[in-house]
């Protein structure tokens, strides 16, 4: 992954700012945060809020409407949800500048959020404090990754991914399941759950089971 985050505090930044208004969709299903986005952004000169969504399907609508420069994209809303929006919006315009927006800063998601097409990725904790540099970036056609996100993924860069199959095993050893149980549910024998936590725990560096689910928790290969 190339060219994140552009760096912080350069005045080339707010160059779009002084040329036609960035033209900017906000969705989140939290009418507060949702509300402190557009102070935030109404506040700064070049800036222009178009339409506010709170459901992804709603979303989705606007954006083919409205065409925004860029999309304030919450990853976890009713209906459809963040994910699943940002990927059709993409399929409407391929060249569309999407800002993820998300309580979770783990690398997991992070990677799998950029790769499906997202230009950038913002923690909401960070907000106050990088949503304009954000939003600019993105309009002014770079990447943007809030920091601390960017050097988890830079922690991370050479860990193997956990299976499909892991991921559930995972899943449901975070529920409290046994191994027992989870093979029943799973329809394959003990010995083969066995070793899937074998395989979890070497790949997530965890000393136990629920070692690795905190990390997976973290790292955002699981989410609450």
């Amino acid at each position: 992954m190339t060219n994140l985050p552009a760096g912080r505090g350069d005045p080339s930044l707010l160059m779009r700012l002084s040329s036609a208004p960035i033209r900017v969709l906000i969705a989140d299903d939290h009418e507060i945060l949702r509300e402190g986005v557009v102070s935030v952004l109404s506040a700064a000169a070049g800036v222009e809020v178009v339409g506010q969504a709170d459901t992804g399907e709603m979303a989705l609508a606007l954006f083919e409407r409205l065409r925004p420069d860029v999309t304030i994209l919450d990853l976890k809303m009713p209906g459809m949800g963040g994910l699943r929006a940002l990927k059709d919006m993409l399929c409407i315009n391929r060249k569309a500048r999407i800002l993820a927006l998300t309580t979770y800063h783990g690398d997991v998601l992070a990677r799998e959020v950029m790769e499906a097409g997202a230009a950038g990725y913002l923690i909401k904790r960070a907000m106050r404090k990088e949503l304009l540099e954000a939003v600019t970036n993105l309009a002014n056609g770079h990447k943007y990754i809030s920091l601390d996100v960017a050097m988890e993924l830079g922690q991370h860069i050479d860990s193997e991914p956990l299976s499909a199959r892991e991921l559930e095993v995972l899943r449901l050893v975070s529920v409290g399941k046994t191994n027992r149980e989870i093979a029943a549910q799973m329809g394959v024998s003990e010995e083969t759950i066995k070793s899937h936590v074998k395989t979890i725990l070497c790949k997530t560096r965890a000393r136990d089971r629920t070692h690795a689910v905190a990390i997976a928790l973290r790292r955002g290969m699981l989410m609450v």
